[in-house]
Parts: structure tokens; C-alpha cells; sequence
């Protein structure tokens, strides 16, 4: 399973790109970039989306892998994630209808 550091990393490599002009172009520092890559940092959204459009790379793909690992992160050390998990999506369905009746 790739990581987002892994799939940011694979991005730059098949361009043949060096973090300097990567950094340049997207306006990310370089030693920032270097640690996403490392999966030692997470880009801000703002900073995935800048990086998916540069890249050329699917920004919905790349936000899920972004969202997952934050949640895996998370709830990695903790028990009965799948029923944390299944909760958690009938909260963010009954919020959205919640939004929609308004």
C-alpha cells in the first residue's frame, strides 16, 4: 500500500524533478516537501490540492489518501475500529441531512 509520501515522492521521480524546483513552483518549502515524502509531515489541504494540480495527479485521489491516513493515524492503537468507523459514518450522514433540511 502506497502512502501519500510515498505517491507525492513517485510523482516527483517520474519527473525527473529535484525538491528545489518542486518547491519553487508550488511555493511549499523545500525541507516541507522533503518531509511529506517521508511521511514525517502531512500537507495542509491547501498544500495537497497545489501539489495534485502540479503533479497532474487526481486531487480526490490524493485528498482520500490524505484523510485516511490522518483517521488510520488516529485509530491506529485503538480497539473495535470498524464499529468506530461505521458510527462515525451514520454521523456524518445524519449531519449532511441535518444541513440539507435546513
Amino acid at each position: 500500500m502506497k502512502t501519500l509520501g510515498d505517491t507525492l515522492k513517485c510523482a516527483r521521480e517520474e519527473k525527473d524533478l529535484i525538491l528545489r524546483k518542486v518547491a519553487a513552483k508550488v511555493d511549499i518549502d523545500q525541507s516541507l516537501i522533503s518531509k511529506f515524502e517521508k511521511n514525517e509531515r502531512k500537507p495542509t489541504m491547501e498544500q495537497i490540492i497545489r501539489l495534485a494540480k502540479f503533479y497532474n495527479l487526481s486531487e480526490s485521489e490524493l485528498i482520500i489518501n490524505w484523510y485516511s491516513e490522518k483517521i488510520a493515524e488516529e485509530l491506529k492503537y485503538t480497539e473495535s475500529i470498524s464499529e468506530i468507523l461505521k458510527v462515525a459514518e451514520e454521523k456524518i450522514n445524519y449531519y449532511k441531512a441535518q444541513e440539507n433540511g435546513k
